[in-house]
């Protein structure tokens, strides 16, 4: 596939990874990152939305750190620079690129002009930021973390949000997921599933805590969540 530069609200640029499928046109899914950066796991998804269809873009969101964090949660060194990263990242700015993300997805002339987002772990919380604070035409969050702490701004949201929620996730405790479930219940357009027994990244290929009967289901729901909204 390809990678494009994408202009920052701010100044400065960024590179973002581009999966295009085959009719050459269609809907965009924007893929947010986990705290590994866009690596392989990152394009494989990418690729994946590719593959039914969409437009994927995976914006490279640590580029104000370190342009181009491409690691895995194979060893200790890697998680310890993954969990560096994360604590150094700057939400606003980052929901400031995704946004910017999303004006240049939709200003693709391939582009239907429906883009919708999903995003894993660190990924999977600044898609409900999203939710709250663009007109993305979707939000899908895989186990965010810290959803719990922006309640406050589930008002805001206007467009279908859907939030996969792995019970037994080790950065996301109980009260953390009893908090999230209880401060969106009233909102109709938010749709939350649980996994019961699943652990944070259930859905990262490779990765230790993988289930592919909870991946699938998972990805199911939202390919349906994509196919209703953005089509």
């Amino acid at each position: 596939m390809a990678t494009t530069t994408i202009k920052a609200a701010d100044g400065g640029s960024f590179s973002a990874y581009v999966a295009m499928p085959k009719a050459g046109k269609g809907p965009g899914v924007l893929c947010i990152q986990e705290i590994f950066g866009v690596n392989k796991s990152m394009r494989d998804i990418a690729d994946m939305w590719a593959s039914e269809g969409y437009i994927a873009v995976a914006p490279d969101l640590f580029w104000r750190q370190e342009p181009g964090v491409d690691i895995t949660d194979q060893t200790e060194a890697e998680w310890n620079k993954a969990f560096a990263l994360y604590k150094g990242f700057d939400v606003e700015k980052g929901i400031d690129d995704l946004k910017a993300t999303l004006a240049a997805m939709r200003a693709m002339p391939e582009c239907t002009g429906k883009v919708g987002t999903v995003g894993f772990c660190l990924g999977g919380f600044l898609a409900y930021m999203m939710a709250c604070r663009s007109d993305a035409d979707a939000n899908v969050g895989y186990y965010g973390v810290g959803i719990q702490d922006k309640l406050g701004e589930a008002h805001a949201i206007s467009k279908p949000l859907m939030l996969h929620i792995a019970e037994a996730d080790k950065f996301v405790p109980p009260e953390a997921q009893a908090k999230i479930v209880d401060g969106l219940s009233g909102n109709p357009l938010v749709t939350i599933h649980t996994y019961p027994g699943m652990d944070h990244a259930f859905a990262r290929i490779g990765g230790q805590p993988y289930d592919k009967d909870a991946a699938d289901a998972a990805n199911g729901r939202t390919a349906e969540l994509f196919k209703s909204a953005l089509r």
